[in-house]
């Protein structure tokens, strides 16, 4: 199991890399972030959007945010505009550090049940293998979007979590 300051680091780590690779695609003009680079969600816009709506999605079950009005794949029915994801963006990363500041070891422990629209039907999972799913879930597809960016010459933070200021 993970501790609450496991959720509160991982929430500071997920703010200091969107901050960079946002930063980075901000270089890029609009055709650029929209080009398909043969990632699973197309585009630098597409997979940036998306770990948004996933961040939305699983928020929303422990009523942090509002659903998502659309599926995975139509994350561009959202956020097409550029400034509008930055800022959203902006705003889940602060919902994401207000839920993992308010964890505590009993919660962690807790379940969440859910109706999984991938899996189909209702789970019911411990919260502290949620989390780490949330955060893993965000870390793999920024790996995704950094290699985008590195491919088309913008230059991303490295995303090693040893380097992020402030830790030990």
């Amino acid at each position: 199991m993970i501790m609450p300051d496991h959720a509160r680091l991982m929430a500071r780590y997920n703010r200091w890399q969107n901050e960079s690779l946002y930063t980075a695609a901000a270089s890029l003009d609009q055709t650029a972030r929209l080009e398909d680079r043969g990632a699973f969600f197309r585009s630098i816009h597409e997979t940036l959007a998306h770990i948004l709506w996933a961040d939305r999605i699983w928020l929303s079950r422990f009523d942090m945010c509002e659903k998502p009005t659309c599926a995975g794949h139509e994350t561009l029915k959202l956020w097409a505009d550029w400034e509008v994801l930055k800022a959203d963006r902006m705003k889940m990363d602060d919902v994401i550090d207000k839920w993992a500041d308010g964890f505590s070891e009993s919660d962690l422990r807790d379940s969440l049940e859910w109706h999984s629209g991938a899996a189909g039907r209702i789970l019911s999972k411990p919260v502290w293998l949620l989390v780490t799913h949330i955060f893993n879930h965000q870390t793999h597809h920024r790996g995704q979007v950094h290699a985008m960016l590195t491919a088309a010459g913008a230059s991303p933070d490295d995303t090693d979590l040893f380097l992020m200021e402030g830790e030990a």
